[in-house]
C-alpha cells in the first residue's frame, strides 16, 4: 500500500522511540518446540507499541492541524501514547476515556498532560463524545487504529523485528483494532523472505475472525476478556489489509492467556499485560502448526499493576 512506508516511518520516529530489544527463553522454546523471539514493546516509551503510531501520526500533521489540538478515544495505551507524543511536540491533546478502565493508564494519560474526558464504557459513547468535542472545539481526530498514519507507525515494530532476526519465518501478533497487525503484514511483505503472519485474539472477543469469515466487519459487542487491549472492533482501513494478507487468525481462551502471562512473568522476568501474552498462548496451544518454526512474538505492552495481575496467577 503506497500510503504506508515502513522505512520512512522508522526514520521519522527514530529520534523519539526505543528500538526495543528481542528476548529469547530456552524454557519456552522447549515448551513450544520452536525458536521464539520476543519483541519487547513492553519496554517501549509509554510501555507499549502505541508510541510508534501516535508519534508518526503527530509528526505528519500540518502546522495548522497541530495548532487545533488532537483528540482520540482510548481505553489506555493509545491514549497514553497520544498524550506522550503530544507533550513531546507541544500539541494540546484530549483523550476520551471509558469509566472504570485501567487506572494505571488513566493516571499516565493525566501525567503526560492531556485533558481526560470520561465517557460510558462502550464504543458508542466513546465515539459520540469525541464527535461532540470535535464539533465544539475543532480538534483533529487521531483514531487509535483506523488511521493510515497510525498503521504506518506501527509497521516500524515488525520492520525492526525482521531486521534484527532475519531468520524468522513466522510472526504472531495480537489483534484488537488491527493497527499493529496491519502494519506487521505490510512490513512482512517488504521482507526479502516469505514470512507467515498470524493474528491472535481472545475467544471471548473474536470479532476479527468472524469478520474475515463473513467478508465484512462484524462489530465487537461488549466482549468480556482479561485482554482489555483487544476488545475493539476492526477498522475499515485495517480490515482489507488483514483479510488479504493474514495467514490465519487464531483464538485463545482466557485460561490460556492467563497461563501465558504468568509464564512470561516467571520465566522471562518481563512485566506484560494479558493482551501481550496472546501470541505465546497461541503458539503453545497449536504445537503442530508452529513446530520447528522460528517465530517472532510481539509483546505489545506492560501497563498493568501487580494488584491487577497477581490474583490471576495460580498458586
Amino acid at each position: 500500500m503506497n500510503l504506508i512506508d515502513p522505512n520512512k516511518a522508522a526514520e521519522r520516529i527514530a529520534a523519539y522511540i526505543h528500538r526495543t530489544p528481542i528476548f529469547t527463553c530456552n524454557t519456552l522454546n522447549s515448551m513450544a518446540g520452536a525458536e521464539l523471539f520476543f519483541k519487547a514493546e513492553c519496554l517501549q516509551k509509554v510501555g507499549a507499541f502505541k508510541a510508534r503510531g501516535a508519534m508518526n501520526a503527530l509528526l505528519k500533521l500540518s502546522e495548522k492541524d497541530r495548532k487545533k489540538g488532537v483528540i482520540t478515544h482510548s481505553s489506555g495505551n493509545h491514549g497514553q501514547a497520544l498524550a506522550w507524543a503530544a507533550s513531546q511536540l507541544g500539541i494540546k491533546a484530549t483523550v476520551v476515556f471509558p469509566k472504570g478502565s485501567n487506572k494505571v493508564k488513566e493516571n499516565a494519560i493525566k501525567g503526560y498532560g492531556a485533558e481526560l474526558v470520561l465517557c460510558e464504557n462502550n464504543l458508542k459513547s466513546r465515539e459520540s463524545t469525541v464527535e461532540d468535542l470535535i464539533s465544539e472545539k475543532g480538534y483533529v481526530l487521531i483514531h487509535p487504529y483506523n488511521n493510515y498514519d497510525i498503521i504506518e507507525g506501527q509497521s516500524s515494530c515488525a520492520k525492526e523485528l525482521i531486521e534484527d532476526e532475519p531468520s524468522l519465518d513466522t510472526i504472531v501478533c495480537p489483534l484488537g483494532g488491527g493497527g499493529l497487525l496491519s502494519g506487521t503484514l505490510l512490513s512482512a511483505q517488504l521482507s526479502a523472505k516469505s514470512i507467515s503472519v498470524y493474528g491472535v485474539e481472545p475467544s471471548e472477543a473474536n470479532d476479527a475472525l468472524q469478520s474475515i469469515q463473513a467478508g465484512y466487519i462484524i462489530p465487537s459487542e461488549s466482549p468480556k476478556t482479561i485482554a482489555d487491549g483487544l476488545k475493539t472492533s476492526l477498522g475499515d482501513k485495517n480490515f482489507p489489509i488483514i483479510k488479504e494478507n493474514v495467514k490465519d487468525i487464531l483464538l485463545v481462551t482466557e485460561e490460556q492467556i492467563i497461563n501465558a502471562t504468568q509464564l512470561i512473568f516467571e520465566r522471562m522476568k518481563l512485566v506484560v499485560e494479558p493482551s501481550s501474552a496472546v501470541g505465546l498462548a497461541a503458539v503453545l496451544a497449536n504445537p503442530s502448526l508452529f513446530k520447528n518454526k522460528k517465530i517472532g512474538i510481539v509483546l505489545t505492552g506492560g501497563n498493568v499493576t501487580l494488584q491487577d495481575i497477581i490474583p490471576l496467577f495460580k498458586k
